[in-house]
């Protein structure tokens, strides 16, 4: 599959599994909450920022709808962010199926493995049931972790219209109005908050193989 490097920035604030973020992280969230980037007009227009850039902490929900803030997670040890459309779109659940076979190879390197979606927490515990998936699934129904990263694009009416004709309601998926969805991308960050790793790809078709995303995270298990 063709790849695409890129990747980050922004945040806000939140504990998770006992896990306090810094008072530095707090005033970067803070600081940064209200001036997210506006999504792009099209997938091919984002702006991902840079590998070597800061990560976001942003809080976004898990599947039974508590808070999670990003930073919480990264700082507990490295972690791979999977960016993906929704549990609707089905290269999006190719892709979580797929990644879900390389799980214990990321564990092995000590990198926790989070997939991304802008769908809401009801919607996220259906795709964990359906394909049986271990690793954590978040919500970012809110759009503001892809708004950080640069990653968010508006859905224009020509598509929506496209995707309710194939019975395919993203308002209804992600619980808001905005019509707003991440291109599919893989960033990868490590316990200081650094990217290290960042892969996107506006083809929604296209994506990045669990073999490559292993040998991304074996530079940092060096």
């Amino acid at each position: 599959m063709r790849l695409i490097l890129f990747s980050i920035g922004s945040l806000f604030l939140v504990t998770f599994a006992g896990c306090q973020i810094s008072q530095a992280d707090a005033a970067h969230a803070a600081g940064n909450e209200s001036t997210l980037p506006e999504p792009a007009d099209r997938a091919e227009d984002v702006e991902p920022r840079k590998e070597g850039e800061r990560a976001p902490a942003v809080a976004i929900l898990d599947h039974q709808g508590e808070r999670v803030n990003t930073a919480a997670l990264y700082r507990q040890q490295p972690t791979l962010f999977v960016f993906y459309r929704g549990g609707w779109c089905p290269y999006c659940t190719e892709h979580l199926r797929e990644l879900a076979m390389i799980e214990d190879d990321l564990k092995n390197l000590g990198v926790q493995m989070v997939a991304v979606s802008p769908d809401r927490p009801e919607k996220l515990q259906e795709s964990i049931g359906e394909h049986e998936l271990s690793y954590t699934l978040l919500s970012d129904s809110d759009i503001r972790l892809a708004r950080a990263l640069g990653l968010a694009f508006r859905v224009d009416d020509q598509t929506h219209s496209m995707l309710l004709g194939h019975d395919i309601d993203i308002e209804a998926a992600s619980g808001r109005s905005h019509r707003v969805l991440p291109v599919p991308a893989v960033y990868l960050i490590d316990t200081e908050g650094t990217i290290r790793f960042a892969q996107w790809n506006p083809d929604y078709r296209e994506r990045i193989s669990g073999d490559a995303i292993v040998r991304a995270a074996e530079t940092i298990a060096e």
